[in-house]
């Protein structure tokens, strides 16, 4: 048990779901959390199938912590994803702490950004922030104010899907036919359709290969470029 003094406003945290593919970091979050909060229950994810799975089947979190950079996920897809399967808030802890990331992270629905790798005390005053409903960004970080940021406009065409369009779009990505799709996901092949037809609107495209490009501007490795 820990002797840190835990201020009385975290007490809305009692539990947790931590998604980091990383196991010793993923156990140093767990006892982060337990030693600046009252968290008597910290589930933990080593992907994002995993993670919407527990939150669908499992005790809902009062808080998620979320590593962007998983193996099932490009780009901000697990966050935009996560935000529709949990009114939880999500705190993102990532190594990628390139402004335009905690920018876009924080456009796509994280309720804070801290880096992967800071001290005990950042991650307490984050929750702190988490339970007053304000937004938690690291010292020096300056938000966005560019509305012609295309990154921007993706994050926010793409937060328009639902789940399971989302997942299409990730298949459609990875170069599937419909008829793929559809055997992947045990739908039928007309479903499948609909789903395009209705990502393509939302997106504002006419074309799958225009999708695409909305999704590749949306992920970490355009974001680094573009900011490098």
């Amino acid at each position: 048990m820990s002797n840190e003094t835990i201020p009385s406003g975290l007490n809305r945290f009692s539990h947790a779901l931590v998604v980091d593919d990383h196991p010793l970091f993923c156990d140093a979050l767990v006892m982060t959390l337990q030693a600046i909060a009252p968290i008597t229950e910290v589930a933990t994810a080593p992907c994002l199938s995993d993670a919407l799975d527990q939150l669908e089947h499992g005790p809902h979190p009062d808080l998620v912590v979320l590593d962007l950079n998983l193996p099932d996920v490009d780009g901000f897809d697990g966050l935009l994803r996560l935000r529709k399967a949990t009114s939880a808030k999500v705190l993102v802890v990532s190594s990628m702490a390139d402004t335009r990331i905690i920018n876009a992270a924080l456009n796509a629905g994280a309720a804070g950004f801290v880096p992967k790798h800071s001290q005990r005390d950042m991650f307490r005053r984050a929750l702190e922030a988490l339970t007053e409903d304000r937004v938690f960004m690291p010292e020096g970080h300056m938000p966005s104010c560019n509305e012609d940021d295309p990154t921007k406009d993706a994050v926010d065409r793409l937060a328009s899907l639902t789940t399971q369009q989302a997942r299409i779009l990730d298949l459609i990505c990875e170069g599937k036919l419909n008829k793929q799709i559809a055997f992947e996901l045990s739908i039928a092949e007309t479903t499948v359709k609909a789903h395009v037809t209705a990502i393509m609107r939302k997106l504002g495209v006419h074309s799958r290969t225009q999708a695409v490009l909305i999704a590749k501007e949306a992920s970490f490795e355009e974001h680094l470029r573009s900011s490098g």
